[in-house]
Formats: C-alpha cells, structure tokens, sequence
C-alpha cells in the first residue's frame, strides 16, 4: 500500500506526528507488508523557519516532496496546490491521499486526489462551526464530502456526518490525534522552565522585567482569526479589556502572531501595549514551549481550535473568542472547560469573573488516550469498500 500524506500548515504539523510515527511503528511489526508512506509538505506556512523547527521538534520526517506554494490569497494557494499537486499524484500513483484538519492544504488536496480516482481519507472529519463566513468551515465540508473514510475526534462528529447523508461505513470514530502529539510531548514540555521559555522567545521591541512567573499565576492569550483583529473595532476593545483588566490580575503571556502585531501598529495600539509591563509579548514560538504554557496558566484566552481541545485535557480554564465552535465537544455544557464569548465585552468579563472563581477539572473525552494514530493506520490497512 502507498500513502501519500499532506501537511500544509502548521494546524497540520501537531496532527500528522503521531501518524508518521504509527506508520513506522506499523511497518516495524509488518516487515513483509509495509506501507510505503510519502510526505507532501505544500508550503503554504507563513513562516518557512518555524515551519522546520516544528518538523524538528516533533519528530516528523523531513518531507518527501515540497510544493513551496507560500502565501497568498485562498484561491492562489488552493489553484496553485492543486496543480503542483496533481502532477505528485501522477507520478508517485498511490492508493490513498490522508489529508488532516481544515487549511487549504486539505481542501485542495482531496479535490486533486478524487479527481484522480484515489482514494482519500480525511482525519480530524465531522468537525462543524456552522459558520460559512469561515474559510475553513468550507474547507471542512467540502473535504468530508469527498472522503472514502472520514476520522472523527469524537462521537459528535459522527453523528454530525451522519445527519449529512454520510455512510455509515465510511465513518471511523478514532479518537484525538492532537492528544497523541500532547501525550508524547508532556514530558519533555513540564521539564521545561517559564523564564527560559519567555527569555529565549521574547518579541522584538519588548522588554521583561525579571517578575516572578510561577504556574498558576499567569493568563495566557492567543489571538489571530482576521475576525478579531482586522476590525479595529473588535480588536481594540479587546486590547483594552486585556491591558486594565487581565492584566491586573495576572502576569498575561502572549505569543503574538504576525497579523495581530501588524495590526497592533496599523491601529497604533502597539507602545500602549508594550508599556504594560504585566503584559508579556513572545514572538510565534514551538509546541512544547507552547504546551508548557498552557500547562501552568491560570486561564487560556483565545480563538484557536486546537487550545481548545489541549486546554479540556491539561484542566485550563478556556475562554474562546468566538462565537461558534467546531469543537463542541470541549464545551463546559458538554463536560469540557471550554466557553464561548464572542467579542462582547460585557459577556467576555462576566465569564472572565465567573471562570477565575471555578475549580480546575480537566476532561478527557471517549479514545482522547494517545492511541488515535495507530487506529487511523489500521482502519486504512483493513479498509474495504
């Protein structure tokens, strides 16, 4: 059998670890039957340096072929992925595409791939925002659509797919990919020290006043989505509620992202910002360094996907800035730690309180046990139509 599998951002790099290394682990038991695996990096990461330490750090083989696509608007990245794409496929002919998650990448891949009459699988499927305003809500639909088997997180999922007209036969319920990558990386992340963290990462242009950072006494915050930071009139209350209220009850960390510090100087609310010297800014920085954080704070403030599902293991209070989630299943109504609170600063403070004065229970869903990649492996290989 061979597998071609796609990464293309670095949402993918945390999802496809666990299955590089469940192939090797399957090809080491299976001497006489492996499974060729080929790695396609497209490219479409914004930052090429940060894309390889990933890589390094998780321990994913470097890829086998890399499209360089770069940035671009999403229908430049997916045209042009998809005709660098086509042309791997027509030479390397495998059995199966797996593509991950929800980037361009994905979308772009699978289409390629059916048009082909190869087979895809799609891991982390069944994922819903119900936001079609979400780039990614039509990269998940449209993916799942074509998919010969589609890897759910969760049972929510499933039943999502179902609702959808999926067959029954096409759904794998696997698990949590993501939590394979937490669980292999937990270790190595807890032996690692804050101030080691925050000295070797601080943003350029800042500042850190060597003040006491010990676990449970910072909130951490990630903001990115266009949504909450190309407005100013989203983004700058949101600042504001960060810098005269988190900050004045915790140390706050935040590795910044590229749009959101572009935008911090387009709305000249970058010296407001790095005068606080509560307010700690780091640039993009590594999974377990990342892991590390989240593994100490007090609270996660963020509009990522992932953290959500990563702060329902680890126990982190998590408030998400938006108002929809593809990720129900880490929602406090459904056992998680996660909450949603839009943009509204009145909603965002109430739950901001009320969280600060709620214990911390972490919550593992049904196979979130670091075992998902080895399911997906063997779902593949006893595939039958």
């Amino acid at each position: 059998m061979k597998i071609i599998s796609v990464v293309g951002a670095r949402p993918n790099f945390m999802k496809i670890a666990p299955f590089c290394k469940a192939i090797n682990k399957f090809n080491q038991l299976h001497s006489n039957d492996k499974i060729e695996h080929i790695l396609v990096h497209t490219g479409q990461h914004y930052d090429l340096s940060m894309s390889e330490a990933f890589f390094q750090e998780l321990g994913i083989p470097d890829p086998n072929i890399n499209l360089e696509i770069g940035s671009g608007s999403h229908a430049e990245q997916v045209g042009n992925t998809m005709i660098a794409f086509e042309k791997v496929l027509l030479n390397q002919k495998p059995d199966w595409v797996v593509v991950v998650g929800d980037v361009n990448a994905t979308l772009s891949c699978s289409i390629t791939a059916k048009k082909l009459n190869i087979k895809v699988c799609h891991i982390e499927a069944g994922l819903r925002s119900g936001d079609m305003t979400m780039p990614e809500e039509i990269n998940r639909l449209v993916t799942d659509r074509l998919s010969d088997l589609l890897f759910t997180p969760d049972k929510l999922s499933s039943e999502i797919l179902r609702k959808e007209g999926v067959s029954e036969n096409k759904i794998k319920f696997v698990g949590n990919i993501m939590i394979d990558t937490l669980e292999a990386n937990r270790e190595k992340a807890k032996e690692m020290l804050l101030v080691d963290i925050i000295k070797s990462n601080l943003a350029k242009g800042t500042s850190f006043q060597d003040a006491l950072i010990q676990d449970k006494n910072y909130a951490l915050l990630t903001l990115h989505r266009p949504s909450n930071v190309d407005s100013r009139d989203v983004f700058e209350p949101l600042v504001n509620f960060l810098l005269e209220e988190v900050t004045k009850d915790y140390i706050t960390i935040w590795p910044i992202h590229p749009r959101s510090r572009k935008q911090l100087y387009t709305f000249c609310l970058w010296d407001k910002v790095n005068a606080n010297n509560k307010l700690i800014l780091l640039e993009p920085i590594g999974y377990q360094e990342m892991l590390r954080l989240n593994m100490g704070a007090s609270i996660m403030i963020t509009d990522s996907g992932g953290l959500q599902e990563e702060c329902c293991v680890l126990g982190t209070p998590c408030l998400t800035l938006r108002w929809n989630t593809e990720r129900p299943i880490t929602l406090r109504e459904n056992g998680g730690v996660n909450v949603l609170v839009g943009t509204e600063l009145s909603h965002i403070r109430e739950e901001y309180y009320h969280t600060l004065a709620s214990d911390r229970i972490s919550h593992r869903p049904e196979l979130w046990d670091g075992k998902t990649a080895m399911r997906c492996v063997m779902s593949l290989v006893n595939y039958h139509k």
